[in-house]
């Protein structure tokens, strides 16, 4: 694992299991079966991991406890409704709903329903803050 991955795994509560596929070779990763390998303490599932791109998935309890990210980073809402806080803004969100926040950009999930499930995309190099 690159340090990339180590620091967004840090960012979180819980650690990826290693359970699955985590592959480009996989040809589907099915939100059930990725979910099932999430618990109270493993609150989010890489999926699919190269160089150039993380895809996870993460569902917080109760709270989201996150930090911003040295990478830019797309939310696909699968599951759960509520609201987004990205720096100032906030905004609703829902299933199919797709979410952006640029590199150390201070972000969270708030006010969100219990079936929350989301998507993660990290993408592009590592970028330095300021």
């Amino acid at each position: 694992m690159n340090s990339t991955e180590q620091s967004q795994q840090s960012s979180r509560t819980g650690s990826p299991r290693d359970a699955g596929p985590r592959s480009s070779e996989a040809v589907r990763h099915s939100l059930a079966d990725v979910a099932e390998r999430l618990s109270e303490t493993s609150l989010f599932e890489v999926v699919f991991e190269t160089r150039e791109v993380s895809i996870e998935l993460y569902a917080p309890v109760e709270e989201d406890k996150q930090m911003p990210h040295d990478r830019d980073e797309l939310y696909i809402v699968a599951t759960g409704s509520g609201t987004f806080s990205r720096g100032d803004e906030v905004v609703p969100f829902g299933p199919g709903d797709l979410l952006f926040v640029p590199a150390h950009v201070s972000h969270r999930f708030e006010s969100f329903t219990d079936d929350f499930k989301v998507w993660v995309i990290f993408y592009g190099d590592k970028r330095p803050k300021g």
